[in-house]
């Protein structure tokens, strides 16, 4: 059964977000999403993604794009929970807004988190939304270089994978 609005066929909120997923960039997509959740609409499927935030959906997006290994998001590591873990490499990622990372209690939090962190052993990456929107080449290349790292430390051959500009 259709439904129209003067004869212009409509669909429901649901399928036109649908239909905008893999169409419009991740942060109009996102947009549209908290539009129809702002009024009070239920989307299938919001409950099943672990990103809690839009900063972190565009960083998974960068991983994907560059086809680099999928991290856990939102895991637990000791008394911490990680937005994003590459367990096997020993590599934490967090993705950082103003909004959710001002303030004394946050920063204190922060640091303990990366001190404990780096105490367990894992490197640990720390990315603005503004890194990850304007600057992604940079993300990707700092992911990379601590992948690449951690790889090679595991093959037994040890050392930085930073590359370093040719003299």
């Amino acid at each position: 059964m259709s439904t129209y609005r003067q004869r212009i066929p409509l669909t429901t909120v649901q399928r036109t977000i649908d239909d905008l997923d893999g169409c419009v960039p991740p942060h109009l997509l996102r947009r549209a999403r908290r539009q129809a959740e702002l009024r009070g609409i239920h989307l299938d499927g919001a409950e099943g993604k672990r990103q809690r935030s839009g900063l972190e959906e565009d960083f998974l997006t960068l991983v994907i794009r560059h086809r680099l290994p999928l991290p856990e998001t939102n895991v637990r590591v000791g008394r911490w929970e990680v937005d994003f873990l590459w367990r096997s490499h020993r590599v934490a990622v967090e993705a950082d807004s103003f909004t959710y990372h001002r303030g004394s209690v946050a920063f204190e939090d922060d640091h303990a988190r990366d001190l404990d962190l780096r105490d367990r052993g894992y490197a640990v990456l720390r990315f603005t939304g503004r890194q990850i929107e304007n600057e992604p080449k940079r993300v990707v290349a700092d992911l990379e270089v601590a992948l690449a790292t951690a790889a090679a430390r595991m093959s037994g051959r040890g050392g930085d994978a930073r590359r370093l500009p040719a003299s």
